[in-house]
Formats: structure tokens, C-alpha cells, sequence
């Protein structure tokens, strides 16, 4: 008989067992999806696919997010949205933001992972037009669309090079004809982001060996380009889903370095009438160029250099006059990053 209630207790327990394992486990996978409202400052392009692969390979679903995708006219447009709480997240231009946050009353907004960093802007130009170096844009016109933000860092870009901007022509266009007008040759070259004008161009026939692309990072600018930058209301109450949409992000960050082409295919899809083999060439150019940098290669995605970012200020300042002049830290918040070794490129 003693025998029997001992089996019969080791039963149930082992049964008690099961069950709260069974229990906990169906808690964890019935775990509530956190919904994320995310804004692009801009139309889709390849640039973008990090953030649709971590979608399409179940990224955000495995942090417990549901993660919705807008687009926005222009990095304002995106950052007001995130300041009125009309979006979680968006992906803005850090220079931007650092403008937006000099404005009176606005929310701390922060950037919570750098995307691009190295920022995008150059200067594509004719070769056949005597443009070979930066030095040859003296005397030169140079087409500038509106809103362009290549063009607020030229003052100190011009500065650092011994270049006279009184000697540089700009003429104002709309993006919708910077390419147009370049390969018409009615400038000799347009401000913008290399690998969006220097792509479009080539694809519209202009020979690669004639376009000179000058990046403005070749040429001591230190800008950090696109960043994802939170609600802070947001980011104070659901601080475990802005780390999981950073590990998700990472994840697929890591994913488009492995497969371009997948990741291509994938951004293209979300394009009205995308051209995969361009949005490729563009995709690699920005992998190379401004994603998976040196610095980056040896310090792990995400994360800043305080002294860097402070710099990068202080070449803002030579074309915006702050009413406070912020720090590293009123830019950049880290708290929402892995550790480093976490964000090695694998």
C-alpha cells in the first residue's frame, strides 16, 4: 500500500511537472505581438531590404512584434510623425534630426541604431564635363534639388578642401530631373546620395567610366547618415520590443550582406514596377559604401563614436546656427544595442 501512494505521488508529480511546462510554454508562444508602427523618410528602395527581409524571415515575429511600414515625404516629415507619436520608429537622416532637435519644444528624440555609417551624400559629376576631383568643381555648375540634404554640409566640405563656394554655381531643380538634366548635360554634375544618382544615371545610359562620384566621406565628412530614431514615449515604455526590433534588424542586416540578390528581389517587391537588377547594383553600392564599412567590419553595426558624431556637429554648425549646440548624447541613445558581440558582421 505504501508502495502504491509513493508511485501515485511520483505520478502526479511528474504529471504537475509536465503540465506547468506545457503551461509556460503556451504562455510564451501565445505571448501578445507588440505593434510598431514604422516610417521610411522616403519612397523604397534597395537600401530598405535589411528591414523587409527581417520581415519576410520571420525576424520580428520571433521578438513577438508586428511591425507596419509607411513612408514619409523627407526625414521632417518622418521625424514629426515620430515626435506627435503617429509613429514608433522611422529611418531618418542623422543630420536631420540634429536640426530637428535644436527647434524649441520639441520631444528628446534619439537615434537608437546607426543604418548608414557613413552618410550617402556626394557629388556625381561628368568626367567628360573636366570633373575628375573635387578641386574641379571651381567654375562649375552643379544641379541641387530641393530639400536636398547633401548640399547643408558643402560650407564646410568646401572649407576643408580650399574650395572657394563663390567659384560654384547651384542650380535648383526638383529630384524628379536631377538625373535627366545631368545626363542631358545641362550642369556638369548634381548633389545627392551616390547610390541613388549614380545608379539612376547609369542605368539611363550614361557610361560608368565617365561619372565621377564624389563622395563626401572621401573628402574629411563625417556625418553618419540614416538612423532609426524612437518615440521616446514609446521607447520608455516598451524597452524589451525596441531591443528585440534592434536584434531582428541586426538579424537581417546579416541576412542581406549574406544574400544581396534575395534581399534585392525582396526590397524590389515592395516597389512599384521595381527593376530587381538595378535595385541590386544599388543595394551593393550602399552595402559597400555605407553599411558595411571598415569601421563597422571592426566595431559591430549599430553604435556610434561620440567624438565622431560631435565632430560631424560641429561641420553642421558651419551652415546652421544652433540655439544650443547638442552632445553626442543628446543624439544618440545605446541602451537598446546587444553587446558588441552581437553586432559583428558574420
Amino acid at each position: 500500500m505504501v508502495g502504491f501512494k509513493t508511485i501515485a505521488s511520483h505520478c502526479l508529480l511528474a504529471l504537475s511537472i509536465a503540465l506547468a511546462a506545457c503551461n509556460v510554454h503556451a504562455s510564451e508562444t501565445a505571448a501578445p505581438s507588440v505593434a510598431i508602427h514604422f516610417s521610411f523618410d522616403r519612397p523604397v528602395d534597395a537600401s530598405m531590404a535589411p528591414f523587409f527581409l527581417a520581415a519576410k524571415d520571420g525576424r520580428f515575429a520571433a521578438e513577438h512584434l508586428n511591425v507596419s511600414f509607411t513612408s514619409a515625404a523627407g526625414s521632417p516629415e518622418a521625424l514629426a510623425r515620430v515626435a506627435a507619436g503617429d509613429s514608433d520608429l522611422a529611418l531618418v537622416d542623422i543630420n536631420a534630426l540634429i536640426r530637428f532637435r535644436d527647434k524649441a519644444d520639441t520631444p528628446p528624440l534619439k537615434a537608437v541604431f546607426v543604418l548608414f555609417n557613413s552618410a550617402p551624400y556626394a557629388i556625381v559629376a561628368r568626367k567628360s564635363r573636366g570633373i575628375h576631383l573635387l578641386s574641379d568643381l571651381d567654375g562649375k555648375t552643379v544641379g541641387v534639388a530641393d530639400s536636398d540634404l547633401s548640399i547643408r554640409l558643402w560650407p564646410a566640405l568646401a572649407r576643408q578642401n580650399g574650395i572657394n563656394v563663390s567659384h560654384v554655381k547651384f542650380f535648383g531643380m526638383s529630384a524628379a530631373v536631377r538625373e535627366p538634366v545631368l545626363s542631358a548635360g545641362q550642369v556638369d554634375a548634381v548633389a545627392g546620395f551616390s547610390y541613388l544618382s549614380a545608379v539612376n544615371l547609369r542605368d539611363r545610359g550614361v557610361p560608368a567610366d565617365d561619372l565621377a562620384v564624389l563622395r563626401y566621406a572621401d573628402y574629411g565628412c563625417e556625418a553618419y547618415g540614416f538612423v532609426v530614431v524612437a518615440n521616446p514615449a514609446f521607447a520608455a515604455a516598451r524597452p524589451d520590443a525596441l531591443k528585440g526590433f534592434v536584434r531582428a534588424l541586426i538579424a537581417g542586416i546579416n541576412a542581406t550582406a549574406k544574400e544581396p540578390a534575395r534581399a534585392a528581389d525582396e526590397a524590389a517587391s515592395h516597389i512599384d514596377d521595381g527593376d530587381r537588377d538595378l535595385e541590386l547594383a544599388r543595394l551593393r553600392t550602399v552595402l559597400a559604401d555605407n553599411i558595411l564599412t571598415d569601421v563597422v567590419r571592426r566595431n559591430g553595426l549599430g553604435g556610434i563614436d561620440p567624438a565622431r558624431l560631435e565632430r560631424s556637429i560641429d561641420q553642421i554648425a558651419e551652415d546652421f546656427k544652433f540655439r544650443k549646440k547638442p552632445v553626442a548624447g543628446d543624439i544618440f541613445d545605446g541602451r537598446f544595442l546587444p553587446p558588441v558581440e552581437s553586432r559583428l558582421i558574420n
